[in-house]
């Protein structure tokens, strides 16, 4: 069952993937269509709006049942298909013009020959080309390759070369913090002050966010600078929330363990080093980056030496 953090976590996730939608959409339509686009998007808002209160209501024990979880479509699902509805409205839109061209032509007098309407040749053209390029759109939206399958094929080609197996860690928004905290244990560093026999498996990732929040509050020449809120405003979503984590807390835990981060992503290792003026040689440890392996977004799984 969908715990409270995940579920504001992807609904989220959903409110900015619906916002960069509506802007497509608006950006996209012409005076004819305006009207329209607006209506649709006050009610794609309106259902977003309805269907994660239903949620909300219904985790709290409060509704009889909540919707299905990923109703909202994210954006890189939906491109393909706005592209071919943009070309489509503009077939519509040149039909019509046709349309009233044929109802406005003249009947031919005394015999004589229609004059050439080159308006509504040049109309007949352009309808053509659109309903050309909305079946090229359709084709080439049908021969893309699934994302999702192409990254994972690359991952577990990595992982054989590398000699790794790879843990999977719950898509929580802790991921990066529970995928740092599995390797940690796996090269025998603590986690903290707190003793790791005593923390839960699915706890420990709360210590290590605590780490990393603790090291940026610490050193704020090296954060403010690639934030776009108030240090302190920051530091509490990393310490107290589910804010995912990123570039800044991996560069931060490093420094705090003194270990060498390696990130696997799409085939390629991204090494985030500590301070090389440590007092020992930093172990290394493995995280694997998914872009689009998994439902909620970005995600970390731990990498652990295979047997």
């Amino acid at each position: 069952m969908e715990s409270l953090e995940e579920m504001q976590s992807r609904h989220r996730k959903e409110q900015k993937d619906l916002q960069s939608r509506i802007m497509q959409k608006k950006k996209a339509a012409t005076k004819k269509t305006r009207k329209g686009v607006n209506g649709e998007c006050e009610e794609l808002e309106r259902q977003v709006k309805e269907r994660q209160e239903g949620e909300r209501l219904a985790l709290n024990g409060e509704g009889d049942t909540a919707p299905p979880a990923g109703d909202s479509p994210r954006l890189d699902e939906t491109m393909d298909e706005e592209h071919t509805e943009q070309l489509s409205n503009g077939v519509e839109e040149i039909t019509e013009s046709l349309d009233k061209s044929q109802v406005s032509e003249a009947p031919p007098e005394n015999g004589q020959p229609r004059k050439r309407n080159r308006q509504k040749e040049r109309l007949a053209r352009r309808a053509a080309e659109q309903e050309n390029a909305v079946e090229e759109a359709k084709k080439e939206a049908a021969n893309q390759p699934d994302p999702k399958a192409v990254e994972r094929a690359q991952m577990l080609k990595e992982f054989k070369a590398r000699g790794l197996t790879e843990k999977t860690i719950r898509p929580d928004g802790h991921c990066l913090f529970s995928a740092v905290a599995d390797q940690l244990s796996q090269v025998g560093i603590p986690l903290g002050a707190e003793s790791d026999a005593e923390l839960k498996e699915d706890q420990r990732y709360k210590v290590v966010r605590k780490a990393a929040a603790r090291y940026i509050e610490a050193h704020p020449d090296d954060f403010v600078a690639w934030l776009d809120e108030p240090l302190g405003q920051y530091v509490h979503k990393i310490r107290d929330t589910a804010e995912w984590g990123g570039h800044l807390e991996l560069l931060a835990l490093a420094k705090t363990y003194n270990v060498e981060i390696c990130v696997l992503q799409n085939g390629v290792a991204q090494n985030i080093e500590p301070d090389l003026a440590g007092a020992s040689e930093p172990e290394k440890i493995w995280l694997a980056y998914y872009r689009h392996g998994f439902g909620l977004g970005e995600h970390y799984n731990s990498l652990r030496k295979a047997p």
